[in-house]
């Protein structure tokens, strides 16, 4: 079900790369409300101008993604962008989208593609939650500042890889070397048909020393032991295992969630690591001589032992407990250009939320060689 409604631009907010956003009057009621328009898909909204709006989020009042979104600009229609590639993203949707894919024929970047046969032992990270990103990044970057990082957007949540005023501001202050839009998701500075060419495309395009797989923002989860978005990572560890990475699980741990299941350690990184994971990775925890080591990092390592590491044994997959350090991390989370939020929480509501998927960056860095 879609919810349309009309309504005019009266002013433009601060965006971000790819993003536009807006204040629109609704026509039929005339309130004001806030608006995101691509304008990858509907050009540039001028003030003053009608916009055809899609308020499904808004007037559900969901959290992230909570706002309308330009559809159309009914008296303007862009210019159609000719592009030499025949890749479409957002398939047989409404707002289906041309790109220029890496994997396509016609790309630049096609033969590097059709000769690449692996990462040559690149460290792959993988995370559920879209606000884990900037963490590892701050973790890669606290044991190798040279270290080019890519991140692989993925179909799971947000389509458009523009979304993420967290990727594009993390790029824009060179913390990320490239963002590549894999699957149906699209807007990234390159574009890749699966998660698997996303990966090649990340060592041998991008030239990656460590690369990030996780979905966009808008986690879709039901409270149901599989009905998450997020056990889309999984598949991402395959695939980095069977290219010949190096997978590295970015565990969701919590202290502040209200949610018992996510308290400690989250039943949906048991959940993707331990059940449906069936290659082996690492697990960063915290190191037992660490300073900053208490009875809560016992206890997460505990359930990781017994919630990851047990199951995925059961089936033959032997998974690696990782012990690393927090010297320096919090700094580096702290030094962050981006705001770190989870589920609404920051840094000092939740500290364990960033520090993992920290620790998850530190233990990937430590595996490059040139960094």
């Amino acid at each position: 079900m879609l919810r349309w409604e009309r309504a005019t631009v009266i002013d433009h907010r601060p965006g971000w790369a790819g993003v536009r956003r807006l204040l629109v009057r609704i026509d039929a009621t005339g309130e004001t409300v806030s608006a995101l328009a691509s304008p990858e898909l509907t050009g540039e909204p001028g003030t003053g101008e009608q916009v055809l709006l899609n308020t499904n989020a808004l007037r559900r009042g969901l959290g992230t993604g909570g706002e309308a979104m330009v559809v159309a600009r009914p008296a303007h229609l862009p210019a159609a962008e000719e592009i030499a590639g025949h890749m479409v993203k957002a398939r047989y949707t409404p707002m289906q989208t041309m790109v220029d894919a890496i994997d396509d024929p016609a790309s630049e970047h096609y033969e590097i593609l059709q000769h690449a046969e692996g990462l040559d032992g690149m460290p792959v990270v993988v995370a559920d939650l879209h606000s884990s990103l900037p963490a590892v990044v701050a973790g890669v970057r606290a044991e190798a500042p040279q270290a080019r990082i890519v991140y692989v957007h993925t179909d799971a949540a947000a389509l458009p890889a523009a979304y993420s005023a967290t990727a594009a501001t993390l790029r824009e202050q060179g913390l990320l070397a490239a963002t590549i839009s894999a699957g149906q998701s699209f807007g990234g500075d390159l574009e890749a048909v699966t998660v698997h060419s996303a990966l090649l495309g990340a060592r041998h395009v991008a030239g990656a020393d460590v690369t990030v797989v996780i979905q966009g923002p808008g986690n879709l989860g039901t409270g149901t032991g599989w009905g998450f978005s997020g056990v889309q990572a999984a598949e991402a560890v395959h695939a980095a295992h069977v290219l010949g990475g190096v997978p590295v699980a970015a565990l969701r741990v919590s202290s502040a969630d209200p949610r018992a299941r996510h308290r400690g350690l989250s039943h949906h990184s048991a959940t993707m690591f331990g059940r449906a994971t069936l290659a082996p990775l690492r697990l960063p925890v915290l190191d037992p001589s660490d300073d900053e080591y208490s009875a809560f990092h016992m206890s997460v390592t505990e359930q990781v032992e017994s919630a990851i590491i047990g199951p995925a044994l059961e089936r033959g997959c032997r998974h690696q407990l990782a012990p690393v350090r927090t010297e320096g991390l919090i700094a580096a989370l702290e030094a962050l250009p981006v705001r770190l939020s989870t589920m609404g929480r920051g840094l000092e509501e939740d500290p364990e939320a960033f520090l993992y998927a920290a620790l998850a960056g530190r233990c990937a860095a430590s595996l490059t060689t040139d960094c």
